[in-house]
């Protein structure tokens, strides 16, 4: 093993850089022998009323980030702050310092990716984002290196846990939205003001990053067209339930002869799909292509387990320091390739709509449907829970979004149907 000793700061130490120094501590050994060198806690940067209690750990500490600037011992800068301010500031000053960064932050990698790997490239430095998508999940580095001679064709994933244990206790206890939202807030799973999560920005970010590399060019944030699952209804799930499916907020990655087909939104997943299992805050992403054909990354999204993702990445920037090679995980974005119109996108469709209960109107919305060239791969029937009228259920073959756009205005016209419920993409 390797005399030298890799001096590390870190940024934050709220719940994953807490998470970070733990580990870091309790697994010392483990860590260093598994590394070839000694890493070690040079600096943490804090608040000012953060100091006193790192100082009673026997930590060091400090709330002026030029302290960590201007340590030329300190050769490795993990930031661990979140949100775009001052955060993206930081890793920028720390690259041009010449010194290797770690992030988790999905929101900076997100938005401003190339200018990060621009920078990097410039100080012939590391920039490591492993913990950014997927919490203690390995990806990012499966697919710039495990997966390199594969031709990624599809990237599927759950990443945000709040919306999927929401879908889950949904599914599970048939409660509504607002009541699950609820649950997940007393629980810690949700924030306040959860607009995130329940909007998909949050998927949408790392569905951005997962995209940009598995399909080697840049995806950004307002590249990603988004739906949450506000309006997601037990009896939506019921019916999906019914149908053989289960109701996911799925981030979609595809490449497509109109480009890179790239959005987040509500789907029915048949049962037999992989990620129609994955339950509660866990999240998982499903990779397709060539020669590897299919293959599924399972695990916890967030909290403590985190840190071994932030971690891991320390790990690979002190072994490349110690063999004097660092610079060597470079940005894989080499193309450039369009984004695909939402417009042009294909799925099947899943459709509830109450109508009149009179002869002839399953007639009528077929006519509509099929002027639109929406082909029809299942129907279903039944008497609506409430009020008068029946409610249909359709599955539609795969077809372009805006024929489903332009059927969904058809129907409204037609005055045997009296509200369209939920439109909602079937992943098959």
């Amino acid at each position: 093993m390797s005399e030298k000793v890799i001096k590390i700061a870190i940024l934050g130490a709220g719940t994953i850089g807490g998470s970070v120094l733990k580990v870091l501590k309790d697994n010392h050994d483990i860590i260093t022998q598994r590394a070839g060198t000694d890493i070690q806690i040079k600096n943490i940067l804090v608040l000012p009323h953060e100091i006193p209690k790192l100082h009673e750990q026997g930590l060091p500490a400090t709330s002026s980030y030029d302290d960590i600037l201007n340590d030329p011992e300190i050769q490795i800068v993990v930031e661990l702050i979140g949100g775009i301010k001052p955060a993206k500031d930081f890793i920028l000053q720390a690259m041009n310092h010449g010194k290797n960064v770690v992030t988790a932050n999905k929101d900076v990698v997100a938005q401003f990716g190339s200018e990060l790997f621009e920078t990097a490239d410039k100080n012939k430095i590391d920039f490591l984002f492993e913990a950014s998508v997927g919490g203690a999940i390995p990806i990012i580095m499966p697919l710039k290196r495990s997966l390199t001679p594969n031709k990624i064709t599809e990237v599927l994933g759950i990443v945000n846990g709040t919306t999927n244990y929401m879908l889950t206790k949904m599914k599970e206890d048939g409660a509504d939205y607002d009541t699950v939202l609820k649950e997940a807030q007393a629980k810690g799973y949700a924030e306040a003001n959860p607009a995130a999560d329940v909007e998909g920005k949050d998927a949408a970010r790392k569905i951005a990053i997962l995209a940009s590399i598995a399909f080697n060019s840049r995806v950004k944030f307002e590249d990603v067209s988004m739906e949450g699952i506000t309006k997601i209804t037990p009896e939506d799930i019921r019916y999906a339930a019914q149908l053989g499916y289960t109701v996911k907020l799925l981030a979609v990655g595809k490449e497509s002869d109109l480009g890179v087909d790239v959005r987040v939104h509500p789907v029915l997943l048949p049962n037999k799909h992989p990620l129609a299992s994955v339950n509660g805050v866990f999240n998982a992403i499903f990779v397709r292509g060539n020669p590897i054909d299919e293959a599924m990354f399972y695990g916890p999204g967030a909290g403590y387990p985190t840190a071994s993702a932030v971690i891991s990445d320390i790990v690979e920037i002190a072994r490349g320091i110690d063999l004097g090679n660092v610079g060597r995980f470079g940005c894989t974005c080499y193309e450039q390739k369009k984004i695909c119109p939402l417009d042009e996108t294909e799925s099947s469709y899943f459709l509830r709509l109450l109508v009149n209960d009179d002869p002839g109107v399953l007639g009528q919305i077929a006519t509509v449907f099929g002027k639109m060239n929406v082909s029809l791969k299942s129907v279903m029937q039944t008497n609506a829970e409430f009020g008068e009228g029946a409610e249909i259920v359709v599955i539609t073959h795969e077809v372009k979004h805006k024929n489903i756009l332009q059927a969904e205005v058809e129907l409204k016209k037609l005055s045997c149907v009296n509200k369209i419920f939920s439109v909602i993409r079937v992943e098959e």
